[in-house]
């Protein structure tokens, strides 16, 4: 006879006697409530992908998309009545028909569902109009059913049903699959020059716009891998003896070469951020650095290899000291190339390296600071001043090193303020000893009321938002010391602090944006009356400019400075849709000294890069532009524009993958020659440091005089007599100044002119072009006179 079957009560209450089949139904662990769910929320996204596809046939004639839409009504139709199958067989409830219809607009959102209105907009568009706007959605759509595979599978016990296990992969396979598919479409109809541009290491196709391509310097020797420049991933290992073969047999009798390992290769000799002094480039990379002759007359000379591994590589340069941030674990303190294995090591460097470069062809390692998290980025505020000493921000990114390896580094200890998060670091430099350079302050900058992590705690921002990084560090702080501010662009946070003691650092304020993934770094207008921060959604290693992503997510974001606080002006993000294998989105860039307007040259990694005019903090506009195609066009590989700068009248590119460009902007309708020329002629202290801005001004010359001239013509802002009186003016005075003459009475004719000026009734930013024009008429005059 059978024993009887039994199942305990909770603490406290009687054990009570099953049936043999009640037992097994109770054992019964083939799915899960969340499988269930999953299946019937996947047949209303289904649905909807169904009544998408069938709008296709009477508002499209491209035979791409129209197949695209087949498949979708075949397939998804087929998978809807699975679905409904399986949960029937399970006694399961089903959704009601039409339920899609009536959704939670929020719930469709994160299951990448397109909105009411965007189906109405679908239903109400044709034509080319309607091809993209249909594979966009339709893209986006495949992302969530591929999201909400992989939020299954991320809990315990689900997808045990080998028949639903199978049924899923089978979603993320095809769904990825078409993604591909329907993003090269977009490509194609893309009528952008940079669309589609077919790739390459050294012979990719390229696409320039109101810009020459002066001269493209490869890496050095040494700073590549002979074996692999370009990158490639390496094959994946196998301890297989049959698969150590390097072709497999197909099919159809045919071989073809094993496929790579689809992983990055480490980022040995990647090209990083540059810094400019005198005549000289300075390029990073993850392996030391090198220094360029610059000649106007000829393309850059090389002058110097350094080798001292480390990661990152940013640079700085002050007088006779270069700056250097160390990141990795692998960066050793001698520079030696074998790197450190050790978890714990005295050998290991993590911080900010100090050179002496007087002799460029010989650099000396004078000083160290280790950090509790290494230095990702580092700027330069002050020095050297009377007491000889230079102050750096230092900023940390990685983890926190052992207490083991540098006493005083406190990890992530609830409730410890003496964490190493949330902080910066200010790093003073005596230039007559910089081996006695020092941590002076780390000041916890996100605290708030008390609480050392007061800012944002990580997360998303509600529906349809970015899911943003803790603030517990600054990724770039740019410092503006003539202005006493600085912008940090701190992960979760955009933020702008009071520098007037460099040495403590105040936040006076501090914004969210809900379509920013990660705050990157910020640069500052000429007068300080703004800041462009910059998103690196994604980390800047993936395609976050495909036709179908949000055009303000990975972008950039213009803030005016109103009273000491942030006020959104607007987004820009490049507008030519990249393939699959370009990694895309904001990283690093410049002001172009362009006086009476604001101008910005950005970085796009391997969308290239692009000029914009945010002069309108609502309305960027990008009157410039370069792009190679993808470094591979089979594999994701980091490359692309890490920096883009301008200096001393070029505008300069570190490429990742390739080496450096160097480029010249060309007159068109967005930038007139006397606007080019004027920029080439301002002053920027022969210096350039990432992350410090200098005040850029202008000499008293003709040519900065017809640039305001070109604005307010433009603009309509002055009438055209006296136009043309101020340029017979300024004919008569590039004369004079020319052959050297003294000229009385030109100079009373600029300073009457300029007097004229000063009192005519123009507003906004043509008033500013007004007031600045006759300060230069009068500097004119005044050189004139001499």
């Amino acid at each position: 006879a059978e024993v009887p079957i039994v199942q305990p009560g909770a603490p406290g209450e009687p054990t009570r006697e099953l049936a043999g089949d009640k037992a097994s139904q109770i054992a019964d662990t083939s799915y899960i409530a969340a499988d269930a769910k999953f299946m019937r929320e996947m047949i209303p996204h289904h649905a909807q992908a169904v009544d998408m596809a069938k709008l296709v046939a009477e508002r499209s004639n491209n035979p791409e998309v129209n197949d695209i839409a087949g498949r979708i009504n075949a397939a998804q139709a087929d998978e809807i009545e699975f679905m409904k199958g399986w949960l029937s067989e399970r006694g399961e409830k089903l959704p009601m028909a039409g339920h899609h219809m009536h959704m939670d607009q929020a719930q469709m959102a994160m299951m990448g569902m397109a909105t009411q209105a965007q189906m109405q907009a679908l239903a109400e568009a044709k034509g080319s109009e309607f091809d993209q706007m249909f594979l966009a959605l339709m893209i986006r759509h495949h992302e969530g059913a591929v999201d909400m595979v992989e939020d299954l599978l991320k809990l315990p016990g689900a997808a045990y049903d080998p028949v639903l296990f199978e049924f899923t992969s089978d979603i993320t396979n095809d769904q990825t699959s078409e993604i591909e598919r329907m993003n090269a479409m977009l490509i194609d109809l893309s009528t952008d020059p940079r669309a589609g541009l077919a790739g390459g290491y050294a012979d990719a196709e390229s696409a320039i716009s109101n810009l020459t391509l002066v001269a493209s310097l490869p890496k050095p020797t040494g700073f590549f891998d002979p074996n692999n420049p370009s990158g490639l991933p390496p094959e994946k290992p196998t301890d297989d003896k049959a698969d150590d073969d390097t072709t497999t047999a197909e099919d159809d009798g045919e071989t073809k070469k094993k496929k790579p390992y689809e992983r990055f290769p480490l980022l040995s000799f990647a090209n990083t951020d540059m810094a400019f002094f005198d005549d000289v480039l300075v390029a990073g990379s993850y392996h030391g650095f090198n220094m360029y002759r610059l000649d106007r007359e000829r393309n850059p000379e090389h002058i110097a290899s350094v080798v001292c591994p480390g990661g990152q590589g940013d640079v700085s340069v002050v007088g006779d000291l270069l700056i250097m941030s160390v990141e990795q674990t692998r960066g050793r303190l001698d520079c030696g190339l074998e790197g450190v294995d050790e978890d714990v090591s005295e050998a290991r460097f993590r911080g900010i390296r100090i050179f002496n470069i007087s002799d460029p062809a010989s650099p000396r390692q004078v000083g160290a600071v280790q950090t509790c998290r290494g230095s990702h980025t580092h700027s330069v505020v002050r020095g050297p001043e009377r007491d000889g000493k230079i102050i750096v921000y230092n900023s940390g990114t990685s983890s926190i090193r052992d207490e083991e390896e540098l006493p005083g580094c406190i990890g992530d200890v609830p409730g410890d303020s003496r964490t190493a998060l949330f902080r910066i670091d200010v790093i003073e430099i005596p230039v007559a000893d910089p081996s006695k350079a020092r941590i002076v302050d780390s000041p916890a900058v996100f605290a708030d009321d008390g609480v050392i992590a007061g800012l944002w705690r990580g997360g998303d921002h509600g529906d349809d938002t970015q899911r943003t990084n803790r603030t517990d560090h600054c990724h770039d702080i740019t410092v503006f010391p003539e202005k006493n501010i600085a912008a940090g662009a701190c992960s979760g946070n955009g933020i702008l602090f009071d520098i007037s003691d460099p040495l403590k650092p105040k936040r006076i304020d501090e914004v969210i944006d809900a379509g920013f993934a990660y705050w990157h770094s910020a640069t500052f207008n000429n007068d300080g009356t703004k800041v462009l921060f910059t998103d690196e959604w994604g980390g800047g290693s993936r395609p976050r400019c495909r036709a179908y992503d949000p055009l303000d997510w990975g972008a950039d974001a213009i803030y005016d400075i109103v009273d000491g606080k942030l006020e959104f002006g607007g987004y820009f993000k490049i507008p030519a849709p990249q393939g699959d294998t370009e990694n895309c989105v904001a990283h690093n860039g410049s002001i172009i000294p362009v006086p009476g307007r604001d101008i910005f040259v950005q970085a796009w990694y391997q969308g290239g890069l692009s000029v914009i005019d945010f002069t309108d903090s609502s309305n960027p506009i990008e009157i410039a532009y370069f792009d190679r195609g993808p470094v591979s066009e089979d594999h994701l590989l980091l490359g692309g524009y890490w920096s883009t700068y301008w200096y001393d009248g070029r505008i300069y590119g570190t490429e990742i993958a390739r080496g450096v460009d160097v480029f010249e902007l060309l007159p068109s309708e967005y930038l007139s020659e006397t606007e080019i020329a004027a920029a080439s002629v301002a002053d920027q202290g022969q210096l350039f440091n990432p992350q410090r801005q200098l005040s850029v001004s202008w000499p008293a010359k003709p040519v900065v005089a017809r640039a305001y001239l070109d604005q307010l013509g433009a603009n309509a802002a002055l009438n055209p007599d006296m136009r043309q009186s101020i340029s017979t003016l300024l004919d008569a005075a590039s004369t004079a100044l020319a052959a050297g003459d003294t000229d009385k009475g030109l100079t009373r004719r600029l300073s009457k002119m300029a007097r004229t000026l000063e009192r005519q009734k123009v507003r906004g930013q043509d008033g500013r072009r007004v007031m600045a024009l006759a300060e230069t008429l009068r500097g004119i005059g005044q050189r004139i006179a001499q």
